[in-house]
């Protein structure tokens, strides 16, 4: 009998992916269900920069009471920030088996302290933290394969009808937003899934 699977389609550079990185990984433990990971980049799964001028400051308003109801800080990076990087690094934490913490990491670099995850050495140091050496890093921020697997990512999520991220999808169930993850738990409960 085949597995469940949960595709998560992220990109570093959205506050509600932000939001979601805190508890998603550890809700979804609960279940007996594998995670497949879908990082994306650059503008995928975002507003085009035409629109996010005019989402910003709607979005921020809209993230800071999330992190308030939290109690999350909410320090927005520079609005140069390029993803993209951040991205493709997470299939070496993937591959090293410490995705989830890696996520987490980063997210709370760049949306808690307010620092440019495009920057080399802001992912350096949260890879030294999860236990990446640095040689993995570079393999992985440097990798022609990795940027294929970006824009394959996005690929199937236009596949799939995704729209936006975090989005998480189960069979032919689409999950869009921070704020849907606890109907993406509820289905995966009435599916009997959750570990006794």
């Amino acid at each position: 009998m085949s597995r469940t699977v949960v595709k998560i389609f992220f990109n570093f550079r959205s506050p509600y992916c932000y939001l979601a990185s805190h508890t998603m990984f550890e809700q979804l433990d609960e279940f007996d269900v594998d995670i497949a990971w879908r990082s994306v980049g650059g503008w995928d799964g975002r507003s085009p920069p035409e629109r996010a001028k005019v989402k910003v400051p709607l979005t921020r308003q809209d993230v800071a009471r999330w992190c308030t109801r939290l109690a999350l800080p909410f320090n927005p990076p520079p609005i140069t920030t390029d993803p993209t990087p951040a991205a493709m690094l997470a299939f070496a934490a993937e591959q090293a088996g410490v995705l989830p913490d890696y996520v987490k990491k980063v997210m709370w670099a760049e949306w808690a302290e307010g620092r440019d995850i495009g920057e080399t050495a802001v992912l350096r140091e949260v890879a030294e933290q999860v236990g990446l050496d640095a040689s993995q890093a570079v393999a992985a921020l440097t990798s022609i394969d990795n940027q294929n697997k970006l824009a394959a990512n996005w690929a199937e999520a236009g596949d799939l009808g995704v729209i936006g991220v975090p989005t998480f999808v189960v069979g032919e169930q689409i999950f869009w937003g921070n704020d849907r993850l606890d109907f993406l738990l509820e289905h995966v409960a009435e599916l009997g899934l959750r570990k006794i």
